[in-house]
């Protein structure tokens, strides 16, 4: 039988044992505290929970969203825990995907630049879920459940060193499948037993395909919801003493060889944790799209603003990026030139400096059906060649592609290169940029808020570590769900 903290099951008392490193963060995550995380954590913690339910709240109008309402709606059940932007209480796994869902709908979610995911669409979702179905539960607890999903998300990425493209896997969802089910245990006061457990169970139904993008899938928003949904379903078989794989991750049939071919660095991955917190280093989207394309949004709106461009006079676009960047948003040509629906918009580097180019924004109003008809847009799309750059994919085949572009107008040629697109470290978002998002984002969903709300989700996710119930912060971002 295996033992608590770091042993494991060996064949003799001398053989070497290997711990798989699903043991070490399983004792990590189970006794992580906001007391042992640095400033610059919580702050990112913080800041990451706010983004996420700014995010959802412009999901909630997104194609697809309505459907799986109608289907968790359907099945009704026991009133745990709420859907964020309705009156809904719902059994807790089945709010924790219609979250997820919604965070992840507008592709506007945060991005880890070089480990190519977003962490926070599975995470949060399953972390404010579990909180509900605990009952109450201290912020402390929600922020350092959240804070132990998003770093076991990057640490994963980061650790990764076979791209999306090569692997066929969205790590977004795949690797949210063990990040949810950390949050969720820590959330819910697991040790580290149980929180082993959850993500073994996790382990069971982990998926999160690349094709889905490929074929401009609706069901591409869906996946870091059902890994959240996983997550709730893992934690509960955990507590009733069901026992999941133990070696999640480096045994003989784990994650590393069956999904990733062996081709992660487990040194990285261990190495300082608890003093290294990688989701201090996400960036977050001022534009609502695929991270591939900011780079070039960037460079279109820096040769925008040059004294006596016209976008009417463009005669040709060329477009830069890595490998991965071109797989993803710029192929087939044909589609990303002329996209027809909404996520082949999100997913099209030609569409996204169109818009730029156009004018000289990339927001939430472009990525409607109906903005994919405007003409302006459509002819300066048609306009744009994409290729593979061998300087870029030297240096940076493995994260968020820089972008060269080059625009020829009737008078000039034009050239624009980002290779830390806004939003990042280096080119972070400021203060009034967020504010403007979660606004921007609160309008789009629809829903008629009260007045104050964007001020009251500023406030309670700033200060979260002091609620004596997180059920103050669900109350603020689904008015009319309050628990009973």
């Amino acid at each position: 039988m295996a033992q608590s903290g770091l042993a494991t099951e060996a064949a003799s008392s001398d053989a070497p044992v290997h711990v798989d490193f699903v043991q070490h963060y399983a004792a990590f995550s189970s006794t992580l505290a906001i007391s042992r995380l640095p400033d610059a954590a919580i702050a990112a913690a913080r800041l990451n929970l706010l983004d996420t339910l700014a995010c959802a709240a412009a999901g909630r109008s997104a194609p697809g969203v309505a459907e799986v309402l109608e289907v968790v709606r359907g099945w009704a059940g026991a009133p745990q825990a709420a859907v964020w932007c309705t009156a809904d209480r719902l059994p807790a796994h089945h709010a924790a995907w219609a979250n997820g869902v919604m965070a992840h709908a507008r592709d506007y979610d945060d991005t880890h630049d070089a480990a190519v995911l977003h962490a926070d669409v599975s995470i949060v979702p399953a972390a404010l879920a579990a909180a509900e179905l605990r009952g109450v539960c201290p912020g402390a607890d929600l922020l350092a459940g959240v804070a132990a999903g998003l770093e076991l998300v990057c640490r994963l990425g980061v650790a990764t060193r076979i791209g999306i493209i090569e692997s066929g896997f969205i790590y977004s969802s795949l690797f949210g499948y063990f990040g949810a089910a950390a949050a969720a245990a820590r959330v819910l006061g697991f040790n580290e037993r149980d929180t082993r457990n959850t993500m073994g169970i996790a382990y069971s139904q982990a998926a999160g395909t690349h094709q889905v993008t490929r074929d401009a899938a609706l069901t591409k928003r869906m996946q870091p919801g059902l890994a959240a949904k996983a997550a709730i379903l893992s934690a509960e078989l955990a507590r009733r003493g069901v026992r999941g794989a133990q070696n999640v991750f480096e045994g003989t049939d784990g994650l590393f060889r069956t999904y990733l071919r062996d081709r992660c660095d487990t040194e990285a991955l261990r190495e300082q944790l608890g003093t290294r917190f990688h989701f201090a280093d996400l960036s977050y989207k001022p534009y609502p799209c695929c991270r591939f394309n900011h780079a070039a949004i960037d460079a279109a709106l820096a040769i925008r603003s040059q004294p006596g461009f016209r976008p009417e006079r463009v005669r040709r676009i060329m477009v830069g990026v890595n490998r991965q960047a071109f797989e993803a948003v710029c192929t087939p040509p044909e589609i990303r030139r002329a996209p027809r629906t909404i996520v082949q918009a999100q997913f099209s580097i030609p569409y996204a400096v169109a818009c730029a180019l156009a004018d000289g924004a990339v927001q939430l109003r472009h990525y409607t059906q109906e903005a994919l008809a405007q003409p302006d847009i459509l002819a300066l799309a048609a306009c744009a060649e994409c290729r593979t750059d061998p300087a870029i994919e030297a240096k940076w085949g493995r994260t968020i592609s820089p972008a060269e572009l080059l625009v020829e107008t009737e008078d000039a040629v034009c050239r624009a290169r980002v290779d830390h697109p806004r939003g990042h470290a280096h080119a972070p978002m400021t203060p009034a940029d967020f504010e403007a998002k979660l606004r921007d984002c609160l309008a789009f969903s629809g829903v008629p808020w009260p007045d104050g709300t964007a001020e009251r989700l500023a406030v309670l996710t700033r200060r979260v570590e002091q609620l004596a119930d997180v059920r103050e912060l669900v109350a603020a971002v689904a008015p009319g769900a309050a628990a009973p």
